[in-house]
C-alpha cells in the first residue's frame, strides 16, 4: 500500500440509446468512477484517462474514443465522480439494429498496469486509508448462537 499513487475503479455505467429510421444510433451514458489517492500520490489533482469502444456484438472493435477525467481530491483520499458522455454509432442502413453493437468502457492503462490487473492484483479505492486494527482474539471460545 505504501507504493500506491492513484487507484481507480469503474463502479457502474448507465446508458440509453435512440435511433429512428435511417438516423445513426446516439448513446448517452453516465459512468461512475471511484478513485483513490495513495501514499505515493504526487498531487491532490489527477487526470485519469478512459476509453469507450463500440464493437460488433462479441466481435471486432469498430471505434474507440478516449476521454479525460480531471479529479481534484481536495485533500481527501477518495473521490466518486460521475461523467456524462455521448457517442454516435453510424448504421450501414435502416435495417441495422442497435442490438448488433456493444459499448465497452475501460481505463487507458500501461502494459504493466494491464499485467498487474490480469494477475488478480489490485488495490481498492481506499488505498490511502489506514485500516482499522483487528480485535484481539479472546482467551475463551465464543458461545454458539441460539437457533
Amino acid at each position: 500500500m505504501s507504493n500506491v499513487g492513484y487507484t481507480g475503479e469503474i463502479e457502474g455505467v448507465s446508458s440509453n440509446c435512440s435511433y429512428r429510421e435511417d438516423e445513426p444510433i446516439t448513446v448517452h451514458f453516465d459512468v461512475l468512477f471511484n478513485l483513490g489517492r495513495g501514499a505515493q500520490a504526487a498531487d491532490s489533482r489527477r487526470t485519469y484517462r478512459y476509453w469507450v469502444a463500440v464493437t460488433e456484438r462479441n466481435s471486432a472493435v469498430l471505434a474507440k474514443d478516449y476521454f479525460d477525467l480531471p479529479v481534484d481530491f481536495a485533500g481527501a483520499q477518495t473521490a466518486s465522480v460521475t461523467q456524462q458522455q455521448s457517442i454516435v454509432i453510424p448504421r450501414a442502413d435502416i435495417t441495422t439494429s442497435g442490438g448488433n453493437f456493444e459499448v465497452l468502457v475501460g481505463f487507458d492503462v500501461t502494459p504493466e498496469m494491464a499485467e498487474f490487473n490480469r494477475n488478480g492484483s489490485r488495490f481498492r479505492v481506499n488505498a490511502g486509508q489506514v485500516a482499522a486494527p483487528e480485535a484481539a482474539p479472546t482467551a475463551e471460545p465464543a458461545a454458539p448462537a441460539a437457533q
